[in-house]
Formats: structure tokens, sequence, C-alpha cells
């Protein structure tokens, strides 16, 4: 072992990698020394970490108990005779009761992370510019009490169309937000501007710097770090002496973050109105744009010099890189882990559960340096068990149960450690498969600690499945789909067999045989779509394209006004209440 493997090891990368084929991976030099130096700032040797304990001392929160189902939505995709084109709080709101009356313990959205809303076409939730900030496109903006009057015939053409306009939308929603923030600032009641104010107190420098991002950003054509000093790498200091000579820029930016975070409380509250016990449940994206707020906020935490990605498999020969930033495994665990307390605070703190996408980042994450293929790529190791007590704490605080997104090759023994410190798993009940006729796994088989669902939104819709649209639609696209119409066929037999046997008598076409099934698994919490429910046949997203396919703009078959009348809603509420999961 030369210096530089000995270095790498060191600060827990890893000497290469076995790709699902069985082939070994040497790590490259060239990888090795990007990764040593973007890890270490040219210290010797991380700081020691504490051994985990055989027992957690503390296991994150198990809710109250009982077994519930949860509606999965995209929030984006919600139509309604009032939104501006695209989902917004104000339907979700609207929504909660309707879940609650069939019996839906809580709402899952997808992540509701700040993008970039001057790059409206950037539009997955999976490439946030910051995790610790919201999506400003989902605030409805007629809701806000400043708000004057906008054009009805826009926000008409933008409800009209089969997919979200973005930049439609994110150009009438932020001028409006500018004209509403105008009248905030020259008219707010006392009690509005003291509570704005509050907010502003209450989430500190994090604020602070991601309104000045927001504000350079708009000011600078290149990526930040091609910035002018000081604004690489600003102190505190600089960038108080900038919101004051930007007041007005920079506190738009902080209404806006405001405006959505008492959007969404009033979301949760009408949750917990509506007698849901989880309430809001939310997704948390695996990284961020390497370019975005918190890679240039957290320059310390966050390595921004390589991506996280995959290793080849079957399906992907040369890997995959997602051109995400992943955190620092050494300066993470600053400060008893601020940077990923921080980060599960803005998940947590209107919600009953989280799902941590990629959860088996936690132990190890494959990094490709910049330039480099991702084949090129290589692991490296997290403090596992030291990031799990963290997330067990943050749940307890925040009373908020955690689902870990454990999909793909799991190392050995990543389960049971996870269930130590008391995450729960996420099963798919398209993978559940078992001998050699890779028959539906029985309900009995989900292990109690852990979500099921029969899809995600990287797969095919219950309806798309069925009448293998997706197969037809990857092919279109040039895309393997890994599977054959033979093998699909087979598939929806074994289907049919299992439904048909553990369905309570639901047609096996019928997705409250799903429902029955789910609900008879010992799983506490399992998720059915509200896509599936309106019969969508289309994929939410589909891994391997960008501008190729829709992703994340395709709106709903049914508007939110019909979705109480909705006969499959009612049949998938009434399933899952003759298993006892009802509120």
């Amino acid at each position: 072992m030369n210096d530089l493997e000995e270095k790498a090891q060191r600060w827990g990368i890893e000497p290469g990698y076995h790709d699902v084929f069985g082939k070994w991976h040497p790590a490259d030099h060239g990888t090795l020394r990007v990764l040593v130096e973007a890890l270490s700032h040219g210290r010797e040797a991380p700081q020691p970490m504490p051994a985990a304990p055989a027992v957690a001392p503390i296991r994150a929160w198990q809710g109250d108990g009982r077994q519930h189902w949860l509606l999965a939505v995209q929030l984006y995709s919600l139509r309604s005779a009032r939104n501006w084109g695209v989902g917004d709080f104000t339907d979700l709101k609207t929504l909660i009761p309707v879940a609650a009356l069939h019996g839906a313990a809580g709402i899952g959205l997808n992540p509701l992370h700040a993008l970039f809303p001057d790059r409206p076409q950037q539009a997955s939730p999976y490439a946030p510019n910051s995790r610790l900030f919201l999506n400003p496109l989902y605030i409805d903006v007629a809701a806000i009490p400043e708000f004057g009057r906008s054009s009805k015939e826009k926000t008409a053409a933008l409800r009209s169309g089969e997919l979200v306009d973005y930049p439609g939308v994110a150009k009438l929603k932020m001028d409006a937000l500018r004209r509403v923030y105008e009248r905030f600032r020259d008219e707010a009641a006392p009690a509005r501007r003291a509570d704005f104010d509050a907010f502003r107190a209450e989430r500190g420098e994090a604020l602070l710097r991601f309104a000045c991002f927001e504000v350079l950003r708009q000011r600078h054509d290149e990526p930040w770090p091609e910035w002018p000093a000081p604004w690489r790498a600003p102190a505190r200091a600089d960038l108080e002496r900038f919101r004051a000579d930007n007041l007005a820029a920079c506190e738009f930016e902080e209404f806006v973050q405001w405006t959505g975070e008492r959007q969404l409380a009033e979301c949760q509250a009408a949750a917990t109105a509506n007698g849901m016990s989880i309430g809001l449940y939310i997704d948390v994206a695996v990284g961020i744009d390497p370019q975005g707020a918190d890679a240039w906020a957290q320059q310390d935490a966050v390595i921004a010099a390589v991506s996280v990605g995959a290793p080849p498999d079957e399906f992907n020969p040369g890997g995959q890189d997602w051109g995400l930033a992943p955190f620092n495994p050494s300066a993470v665990a600053a400060d008893d882990f601020a940077p990923m307390r921080q980060l599960l605070a803005a998940a947590m703190r209107h919600a009953g559960a989280i799902r941590l996408d990629h959860v088996l980042g936690l132990q190890r994450v494959f990094m490709i340096p910049h330039g480099m293929k991702a084949g090129d790529g290589v692991y490296v190791r997290f403090p596992f068990e030291q990031l799990l007590r963290v997330v067990a704490e943050e749940s307890v605080r925040f009373r908020c149960s955690v689902i870990g997104e454990d999909l793909g090759t799991v190392p050995e023994g990543f389960r049971d450690t996870m269930t130590k410190w008391g995450l729960w798993t996420y099963r798919v009940m398209l993978f559940e498969r078992e001998g050699d006729d890779a028959r539906f796994k029985p309900p009995e088989a989900y292990p109690a600690g852990a979500l099921a669902t029969f899809n995600t939104h990287d797969l095919p819709s219950f309806r798309g499945w069925c009448e293998n649209h997706d197969l037809n639609v990857k092919r279109g696209l040039g895309i393997d789909p890994g599977e054959n119409a033979d093998a699909r066929n087979w598939a929806r037999q074994k289907l049919t067999e299992m439904l048909g046997a553990r369905g309570q008598g639901y047609p096996p076409d019928d997705l409250a045989a799903v429902a029955a099934f789910l609900g008879a698994t010992p799983s506490r919490l399992v998720a059915i779509a509200l896509d599936d429910i309106v019969g969508a046949r289309e994929q939410i997203n589909v891994p391997g394209t960008t501008d190729e396919h829709p992703n994340w703009r395709r709106k709903l078959p049914a508007a939110l006004e019909d979705l109480g009348e909705n006969e499959t809603f009612r049949r998938v509420g009434e399933a899952f209440a003759k298993t006892g999961r009802r509120g």
C-alpha cells in the first residue's frame, strides 16, 4: 500500500468496489487524490469517532403503535379550479379532509425543497437548491393577506394544460409574490410583521445565507465558485452588511420562505384537526445541487467537487452520476452533527413522518470526482451509527417517524442496524418476490417496522404496469426496460394469483385488492398513490431521462374537486378499513 492509498484508507475511502456482476474495480489514483484533498482540507487524519454502542440508547419515534395507511401525492400534479397551474399548499389543505374521510392517516409528499425559480425547467425535486428551505411555487399567492388581484386569464391558461408549465407558473407566481411583498413591506399589520421577525430570528444565519445567496445568484452569471471575493465564501458580517445594503431584495426572499413555511404549517395543523395521526409524510432528497445555496452556505460540510452516484449495474453498465453534492463525512460531525440536525429539523418541523431517500448513504456514498466517468467513482464511508443516533434523537424531539429508502443492493447487517435505532425499512410490492417462479411474497412476509407500497415515483403506475405501458414507453425512448413482455405477463399472472387469494374478494385488477393486500401486512405504514387511485397511466419519472420524457410535470387526470366522489378512492379506503387501518 503506497502513501496515497494509506491516506485514502484513513479518510474512509474504500480501495475499490465490486459491481453487481462480481467484478472488482480498483480505485483510480486520480479519484483517490481528488477525494483525499476534498475530505481532508490538508489535515492528516479525521477526528476519531466514538464506538457505536451495542444497544441503541434511543430509538426513533415509533408513532402511536397502530397500523395506518397514507395517500402518496405529487403536490405539483394536483389540479383544481383555483390554483395557478401547479398544485399548491391550499390544494394540499383541501385534499386533507377528503383523504381523512376515506381513512388515510396522512399524506405522503414529494420533496418540497427549494429549487431554482429562474430555472423552472429544472423540475426534479431531488436536485434541490436547498434542502433547508421550500419551493416557492407551492405557495398559494392568493391566500396571502396582502394579495390584491391577479389575471384570471393567465391562471386559467396555466391550469388548462396536461403538463405543468413551469416557466409560465414561475413567472406569474414570482412576479405576484414581489407585488405582495411590497404591500407587506408598506402596509403589514403589526402582528404580521412581528411573526415575520420571529421567523427570521428562529431561522437565523441559515435564512440570512439563503436569502443573500438568492440575491447574489441573480446578479452573477457565473456559478458561485467563480464569484469574486468575498462572495465565494463570505463571513456572516459580510452578509449582514450585504443584507443592509440590499434590504428589499433580501427581505423579499425571507418573506417568501416565511409565507411558504406558514402555509405548510397550516396543512399539518389541518391534518391534525381532521384526525390524521401522521399528517404530512415528507420526502428528503439524498443530495443537493453543487451550484446551489446549501453547497455555498455549508462549504465545510459539503463536498462540491464530487457527485453522488452509483456503480455499474445491469441497467446502467457505465454507472450513474446523479449530479448531486454529498455531505463531507468528517465535517458533518462538527458540533455534534449540526449540519445533519439542521437538515432533519427542516424536514421534520411540520411532518409526522419523513422518508430519507437512499438511506444507504448514511453508511457509505459512491462519490465521483467531477470530470470523471461514473464507473471511476468509489465508496466513501460515513459514521453510520453516529448518524443514526442523530436521526433518532431528532425524530424523538419532533415526534416524527423515519422511513429509510433502502432499495437496491443492501449491505449485510444494514437493515438490522437501522432497526436497532428505530428507523423503518421501505418495501415495494413490485420488488418483493421469491422462489424460482418469482411469485409475490405474501403479506405476512413483510416486516412490521416498515412502510409498504405497490410502487414508487420511479416505477410504473398500477394501470401502466398492468397494461405493459411502461415497457412500451421505455422502448420508445431507446431504454432497455430490463423486462420483456413475456416476463411482465408472467408477473401479472403471479400478481393476479396473489390478489385473488389475499385481496379480500376484490377483483385482482382493482386497486382495492392491492390495498387489501397491503393492509394485511404487519407493516406499520402502507401507502397508495393518488396517481393509481385516479387511474393515471404514465410514470411520474423515468430514470435515465431528462427532456425525453415529461418527468415531474404531468398533472393528474382528475380534478381535486372530484376526488370526494371517486369510487376507487372509496373502495381503497373500505379495503384498508377492513384490515383495521383507519385514521
